[in-house]
């Protein structure tokens, strides 16, 4: 009996409004802790391309045992728009594993996409799913992007304050007075690969709004902008900055990070723009995730869209 067979038992319905809450069961199930309230809710409430809930949950009885989910949003190639959609969450309760799920959940969910007239998608997957999704979904692979790490280092009393729990609370408040001081009030940057004349996501006011889901910041750093996240390290979404200011830019960077207690930078890129040459010329360019694609409806020049870490659906 073949997996794909053997998923059909199992009952297969579209994400929605009143089985959205599931999703926070089953990530439970097999993160083995919770995700953040109503992330689920805002992060599939892509109402802003006319496409939300696109995609499917698996149950066995009333369980919820598998999902596949991908993100609407739009590409802009070369000023020509289009409706596309990243792929995004993929869970498998552990006691399902191996039984056609993933197959069946994407087949359902690339049919809902074209019949919303997306024309293309694309993710960035890790090792568990990218086998499945080129070798049995027919995704092409073009690249893989590249992942950049800046050292900073921190005083020995930065790590103790951020486990002590009676000093999590002044610690915490100390770095939202030093984001303060460089925090700008929009919500997200242009994307910087437009720059390069190159196709990517378009990111206008609907857009960036959406991205709420996710709490970053747009910092500003001499002459430079820069769109990030901080956890226990600051991670780069995007940057805006002209090559002559790079280096003053990474000099700052490594300051205020430095202020934070947070000892690494991470920044992903694809190859051949300029933000990734400007990286690659000072840090070591290491293999990050791959970018692939799928095409839905018409043709598309896949070849010439680049993504930063702004664009993955974790940032």
């Amino acid at each position: 009996m073949s997996s794909d067979t053997k998923a059909v038992k199992y009952k297969f319905e579209r994400l929605s409004e009143s089985n959205i809450t599931d999703l926070e069961k089953l990530h439970t199930a097999v993160y083995t802790q919770t995700s953040p309230h109503n992330y689920f809710q805002n992060k599939y409430d892509t109402s802003f391309t006319s496409v939300q809930h696109t995609g499917y949950i698996a149950y066995d009885n009333e369980l919820p045992i598998a999902f596949y989910g991908v993100i609407p949003c739009f590409l802009d190639l070369n000023g020509s728009i289009i409706l596309a959609a990243q792929s995004a969450d993929t869970m498998t309760h552990p006691k399902y594993r191996n039984k056609g799920l993933f197959i069946e959940l994407a087949k359902q969910t690339f049919e809902l996409c074209s019949q919303h007239g997306i024309e293309l998608l694309f993710g960035f997957p890790n090792q568990n799913s990218l086998h499945g999704l080129v070798n049995r979904l027919s995704w092409t692979s073009t690249e893989r992007m590249s992942y950049f790490i800046i050292s900073i280092g921190t005083f020995w009393w930065q790590r103790i304050f951020r486990k002590l729990p009676p000093l999590q609370t002044w610690y915490k408040s100390y770095q939202r007075r030093q984001l303060k001081k460089v925090l700008l009030s929009q919500k997200g940057i242009d994307n910087s690969v437009f720059n390069d004349k190159c196709g990517g996501i378009l990111r206008d006011q609907n857009y960036l709004e959406y991205k709420n889901y996710n709490t970053t910041h747009v910092i500003k750093l001499g002459a430079s902008i820069l769109w990030v996240k901080i956890n226990n390290e600051l991670l780069i979404g995007d940057i805006s900055v002209s090559p002559g200011n790079f280096d003053d830019m990474i000099k700052k960077l490594k300051r205020f990070a430095y202020k934070l207690g947070i000892k690494e930078v991470h920044f992903h890129a694809c190859p051949k723009t300029t933000l990734h040459s400007l990286f690659a010329a000072r840090f070591n360019a290491l293999p990050s995730f791959p970018v692939i694609f799928k095409e839905l409806n018409g043709t598309v020049d896949i070849g010439q869209i680049k993504f930063t870490s702004a664009d993955i659906d974790i940032f």
